[in-house]
């Protein structure tokens, strides 16, 4: 019978906005920041959530069955995970992406079949609203936790990078959408010996300087204001681009990438990292995922694999380049120049 066909998997996968929806509403109602506290009671949550009685058992039951809350006497806890990284106290809090998903992502998704079949995107701009761009940009608060999230997210691979590449031969690098700092932040605090920039829209520079303050690097880290469409990018001998590629068509990724060429030195380096796709593209689902997000969110922007990025750097003039895995998803690709 091992061998029979099962729907269980399909079952699993077309239902998945069932689980996806219970997480994102503990995170949106901030249970998990609330238990960081200590374990508490069935009747205490019920109260402190505003949970109605009819949907509040199942709903902490089902958050036990799914493996983010622990039962124990009648009390709910978190689990590590979840109290490491859905605790909005902690610095190593990942949910601002999960709130950004609920509130934004959620719902566009819904619309995947339309951008399928028409290659449009289908955010605030297919009912008449600025770009997400614009409508982040336009508001600081928004802005700000935007990035938070994104560092949130990317905060595993920024440590990768500050530990896996070859610092040593390098004395500067600048960190090209630099966005809330992480990335250079982690590398400066791993790397005493480095000095960067952070080279992002001007609207980033206070977002930039109080994080890198926060963190005690400030001294080593500036910000350098610009477009890397409208502006060079700062020379340094390393250029870093993390999440960035795929959200610009092909032009203005192999545009981007010769302008990194021209940033660096001979022997100087372009990484670029996100969650790049396998060659084979078959094992990396959540690279190929995040392409169809772009599409969702893009007019143009796509996932790519190792060797599409290897190509377009060796067209820019780099002469060596190979790919690195770092952490869950994500991989970066190096180029030496």
């Amino acid at each position: 019978m091992s061998n029979h066909p099962s729907p269980e998997s399909i079952l699993q996968v077309g239902l998945g906005f069932w689980p996806s929806k219970v997480l994102l509403s503990a995170v949106e109602m901030e249970l998990f920041t609330d238990l960081a506290r200590g374990p508490q009671s069935f009747e205490t949550i019920q109260g402190r959530m505003g949970l109605h009685p009819r949907s509040a058992r199942d709903f902490l039951d089902a958050l036990v069955a799914l493996g983010f809350l622990l039962r124990s006497s009648g009390e709910y806890s978190n689990t590590p995970a979840t109290d490491l990284f859905l605790d909005k106290h902690k610095p190593s809090y990942i949910g601002g992406v999960l709130e950004m998903a609920n509130h934004r992502l959620y719902g566009f998704w819904n619309h995947l079949t339309e951008a399928l079949r028409t290659g449009l995107p289908q955010n605030e701009v297919r009912t008449g609203g600025a770009s997400l761009f614009e409508t982040l940009y336009a508001d600081p608060a928004r802005l700000k936790s935007f990035l938070a999230a994104m560092s949130g997210i990317s905060h595993g691979s920024n440590m990768a990078i500050a530990a896996k590449f070859p610092w040593a031969g390098y004395q500067t690098f600048a960190d090209a959408g630099t966005a809330q700092g992480d990335l250079a932040v982690q590398i400066a605090l791993a790397n005493p010996h480095l000095s960067g920039i952070g080279f992002d829209l001007p609207e980033v520079g206070p977002i930039f300087e109080e994080y890198a303050e926060r963190k005690g690097v400030a001294g080593r880290l500036r910000f350098v204001p610009g477009s890397f469409f409208e502006h060079p990018i700062p020379h340094a001998d390393v250029i870093l681009m993390g999440h960035i590629l795929h959200d610009w068509g092909i032009d203005e990724k192999r545009m981007l990438i010769r302008k990194a060429y021209d940033a660096v030195p001979a022997g100087g380096a372009l990484i670029v990292y996100e969650s790049i796709i396998d060659d084979d593209r078959s094992k990396n689902a959540f690279g190929l995922m995040m392409s169809l997000n772009m599409l969702i969110e893009t007019p143009a922007g796509f996932d790519y694999t190792g060797a599409d990025c290897q190509g377009w750097m060796k067209g820019a003039g780099f002469r060596e380049t190979r790919v690195e895995h770092l952490v869950g998803p994500d991989s970066m690709v190096i180029g030496i120049r």
